[in-house]
């Protein structure tokens, strides 16, 4: 028996609660019908909720979207409202007031809310079909709460292609729309635009799929998002939805920081209403067709064909070349030889000396040792130009009188040319291949790590969807495969081509001179300037690392692998300026390990200054004293070519008395004149130009760290390089048409190139809502940005930089080397 009596009680709790349900359902216990458009007010308590039903009816293929406006004056967040709504396929409920969290565990109270409900699927039926949904107003509350119901029917929930469509929205009141592809359109740009900045708003794109999350906390759970500020532009493919439909959800947040904002540091008193009022942000979307896959195919011919025309030209100049040397040797074997040219030019020079050079001159004769000018290089063997590994520079230069023989040399006023060659060709050749070796190792330990990350980077962005890992210009974003952003990476595509290009010119330059070196050719051998081509080699695998490692960085550009983009630059300036150097300081050039230790160095510091660079004074006056101190330093090592030391035999008073004597010597007694006047003009215009760069770093602290040192390297270049020119041309030497070309070419398309990099497109030093701001549509093709058009521009200029480089002194192929000044 007590057995078979225990469930009585249990039965009759449920049939209270089921009398108490119906009682508050209203007469006869069935929900209250409801009409669209009409506003329910009413109250409920914990013994007393309200039940509205809403019927209507539904036309075969149609999307009906409904929506739900409530509303409560209540505040006790101990007791607040419920709302829950059913439907057909889901159930949806909130609360009133609706909380969000901020940032600091901040809360925002908001007492009206709207949410759209999810819309059933269209139906294959033939007829019209009955929809009810229920919506159940409920507390726990032992007193009345009021509240304010609202349901309608919307009627522009669908968005249309190229139609603009304005709507408002809050944190409590989000909207979303439902979008559907036409049948000739692929791909569609889904573009937002709003005239405030703030408040911050997230826009989503999410499959037809319910429940939809078009709240602050749960927005980010599916589909692809990306915060906004005042623009915001996603690109949306058809395959990436198999119902070839999706929802566009836009999200107002309760605070500003992820978009660049303050945070309001408290929150008092009743402000619950004040945020109803003071978080909405008017917005317009509108849904563009993007390209049609023939504009990939004709930006993949545009790009490819349009360097490969380089290419065309390289071949053409190459042939008239040839042409023009088979004639001059046709010529030559008609005429007497007599090699009266040949034998005049091979004595040495005649002991007058340049005018002006008694002050501290040196007798040319005397560089010689008395002997006759002749070069290492007469007496190698045919095909000696191989590196063996045995041979170092030690084992030609490690007798003292060759070492005092320098300090002679270097420090004559007037140098020439055979002063600072006069070491093996094997050696010296040997010595500068060791940067192409080099910087092939560099780049295969770099790039390798860098492909792997950015694959990584592109994973996340696929995977998780949130757009705000990468800082494209989602405006012209064009996406291929799993590229985001394919035109970007596309673009690059002209340091790769020219970089290689520019390999095969120094290789046939290489081949000649090697074949010209094999017939002892005397113009090759005492003429001109000294043939070493490890440089070249180095300077073309950096143009197409450069491209390589642009592209990766633009796979996902961010704050993370900024140095992925410019890390080679600063190796192209480097090498620049050694190879400006090495023309006519062949035997007393940088090292290949001191150099990319110093490229290193300017790496980490590169990496420091954006990390510290921003708001951290320290750093910015430590870093202007190395610079400053590391000019100066190089200013002394390039002034007296090498061979300025200080140091105390027998102790440290030495090396104070030595600085001292130095001093003394070049400042006071020779104040009126300096012994290199050439040389000091560079260096004080140099000095004058890093310490202004330093200054300027001090008191302004720019935010873009990396630029910065990358105008310090391209201003020291230009400068260099300017000089070089200038004093070439005061030496009585020319320019020849394919060095001028390219010199005319060099600064017309360097300043196209830099008009369009200061085209600021993102910017990874900002938010990313922030950087979305100065996104702009495609200038090229419908395919390619400004930015992509920078890409082009200096892959162009830096090709013909490194031509002028190669080319320069082609009209000393002629002049002996005792007759070439250095400068």
């Amino acid at each position: 028996m007590a057995g078979g009596a225990a469930p009585v009680p249990g039965a009759l709790l449920g049939a209270l609660l089921w009398a108490a349900a119906a009682a508050a359902l209203g007469p006869g216990g069935s929900p209250a019908p409801g009409d669209f458009g009409r506003v329910y007010r009413g109250a409920v308590n914990i013994s007393a909720e309200q039940v509205y039903a809403f019927a209507y009816s539904r036309e075969p293929g149609q999307v009906d979207a409904v929506r739900v406006y409530v509303n409560s004056s209540s505040e006790n967040l101990q007791y607040p409202v419920l709302f829950v709504v059913r439907q057909q396929k889901g159930v949806l409920s909130w609360q009133v007031p609706l909380i969000f969290r901020g940032l600091y565990q901040r809360t925002y109270n908001y007492q009206e809310v709207s949410r759209t409900l999810c819309p059933s699927e269209p139906t294959p039926e033939r007829g019209p079909s009955d929809q009810v949904i229920f919506v159940d107003v409920a507390s726990m509350a032992p007193f009345n709460i009021a509240y304010e119901l609202l349901v309608t029917r919307l009627e522009n929930f669908q968005l249309e292609t190229n139609k603009a469509f304005n709507f408002t929205a809050s944190p409590s009141q989000p909207q979303y729309f439902l979008y559907k592809f036409p049948q000739d359109v692929d791909s569609v740009i889904i573009k937002v635009v709003s005239d405030v900045v703030y408040p911050c708003s997230v826009v989503s794109v999410q499959d037809i799929v319910c429940p939809v999350y078009d709240l602050d906390h749960n927005v980010e759970f599916n589909g692809v998002y990306q915060s906004m500020t005042k623009q915001a532009a996603i690109t949306v493919q058809r395959k990436d939805f198999p119902g070839e439909q999706f929802f566009v959800v836009f999200v107002i947040k309760p605070e500003d920081y992820a978009c660049g904002g303050s945070v309001p540091s408290s929150i008092h008193g009743n402000v619950n209403r004040t945020w109803n009022l003071q978080r909405t942000k008017n917005l317009q979307v509108t849904i563009v067709p993007s390209i049609k896959k023939s504009v990939y195919v004709q930006a993949m011919f545009f790009s490819f064909l349009s360097f490969l025309s380089f290419y065309l030209g390289s071949v053409v100049v190459a042939f008239v070349h040839y042409i023009r040397v088979r004639r001059k040797a046709l010529a030559g074997r008609s005429s007497p030889e007599d090699g009266s040219g040949i034998m005049t030019s091979s004595h040495p020079i005649t002991s007058s000396t340049p005018e002006g050079s008694s002050y501290g001159a040196i007798d040319e004769s005397s560089s010689s040792g008395g002997r006759p000018m002749s070069s290492p290089e007469r007496g190698l063997p045919a095909g000696s130009d191989t590196d063996s590994s045995v041979e170092e520079e030690s084992d030609f230069d490690t007798m003292p009188e060759i070492e005092s023989d320098k300090n002679v040399i270097r420090t004559k006023v007037f140098l020439y040319l055979s002063d600072l060659s006069r070491k093996d060709r094997r050696i010296v050749s040997k010595k500068y291949k060791i940067y192409f070796w080099n910087i092939i190792t560099i780049a295969v330990f770099y790039a390798l790590p860098v492909i792997q990350l950015v694959i990584t980077y592109q994973t996340v962005v696929n995977v998780t969807g949130n757009q705000d890992i990468c800082y494209y210009n989602f405006l012209c974003a064009h996406p291929l495969g799993v590229l985001s952003a394919f035109n970007n990476i596309l673009s690059n595509v002209g340091h790769m081509l020219l970089g290689f290009l520019f390999l095969l010119i120094v290789l046939r330059r290489d081949i000649l001179h090697r074949r010209a070196m094999e017939m002892k050719d005397v113009y090759t051998l005492d003429y001109g300037i000294p043939k070493h081509f490890g440089l070249f080699y180095a300077m073309g695998i950096a143009l197409m690392m450069e491209g390589v490692l642009s592209a990766c960085y633009h796979v996902c550009p961010n704050y993370s692998n900024f140095q992925f983009d410019t890390s080679f630059m600063y190796m192209i300036a480097g090498l620049c300026m050694l190879k400006l150097y090495q023309t006519r300081h062949p035997d007393i050039n940088a090292s290949a390990y001191s150099a990319y230790a110093s490229f290193a160095v300017v790496i980490c510091l590169a990496v420091l200054g954006v990390v510290f660079g921003k708001n951290d004074m320290w750093f910015w006056v430590i870093f202007s004293m190395i610079h400053v101190v590391a000019s100066l330093a190089l200013s002394t090592q390039i002034y007296y070519m090498g061979r300025f030391k200080i140091d105390g035999p027998d102790s440290d008073l030495g090396i104070f008395r030595r600085a001292a004597m130095v001093l003394y010597t070049d400042c006071i007694q020779q104040c009126s004149r300096p012994m290199y006047m050439d040389r000091m003009v560079l260096l004080i215009v140099g000095n004058l130009v890093n310490w202004s760069f330093a200054i300027f770093g001090l008191v302004y602290r720019p935010r873009d760290f990396a630029s910065y040192i990358l105008g310090i390297f391209i201003c020291n270049l230009l400068l260099y390089l300017a000089f070089y020119i200038i004093m070439k041309l005061r030496s009585s030497e020319k320019l020849l048409p394919i060095p001028l070309f390219c010199i005319v070419a060099t600064a017309v398309v360097w300043a196209a190139a830099l008009y369009f990099f200061f085209q600021t497109l993102s910017s990874w030093e900002e938010t990313p809502a922030e950087s979305r701001e100065k996104n702009r549509p495609c200038i090229l093709l419908g395919f390619f940005d400004d930015h992509d058009v920078w890409h082009f521009l200096s892959a162009a200029a830096l090709f013909f930089s490194f031509l002028v480089l190669l080319t320069l002194d082609d009209d000393l192929d002629a002049v002996r080397r005792d007759k070439i000044p250095v400068f």
